[in-house]
């Protein structure tokens, strides 16, 4: 049975998942961001983080303080992109995914971004 997606669960696996793999630990190598999801879900808002800090991530249900962005999609969106069947910046440019925050700066983490859907393709999830 896989983790329910948006769950403290889910949040630990995807950690462990991208923390374990050399192509992100790669590229998260001296970079260091806050970013704060907020997803529109058919049972109410919900929210978590990432923040990368000393080449680790952590995923967390939840708010983050000052987050360098913040990223907002309805449920549908937030697990397309997730699934990678969605490209984060199509879904920008199509008003699927609305940020604030530092736009630049996401930019220049692209490089990391390409490398979560390969590391956490094993995690059985539930949508």
């Amino acid at each position: 049975m896989g983790v329910k997606y948006l769950t403290d669960e889910w949040a630990k696996a995807v950690t462990e998942a991208v923390n374990a793999n050399d192509s992100f630990k790669q590229q998260a190598a001296g970079k260091e961001v806050r970013l704060q999801y907020v997803i529109a879900a058919p049972d109410g808002e919900i929210k978590y983080f990432t923040e990368l800090k000393d080449g680790q991530a952590t995923v967390g249900i939840g708010e983050i303080e000052n987050p360098e962005a913040t990223l907002s999609s309805d449920y549908d969106t937030s697990a397309a992109l997730f699934r990678n069947e969605l490209n984060a910046t199509a879904a920008y440019m199509s008003g699927k995914l609305k940020i604030q925050g530092d736009l630049m700066r996401l930019m220049q983490l692209q490089g990391l971004v390409n490398t979560i859907p390969e590391a956490t393709k094993a995690i059985d999830v539930e949508f």
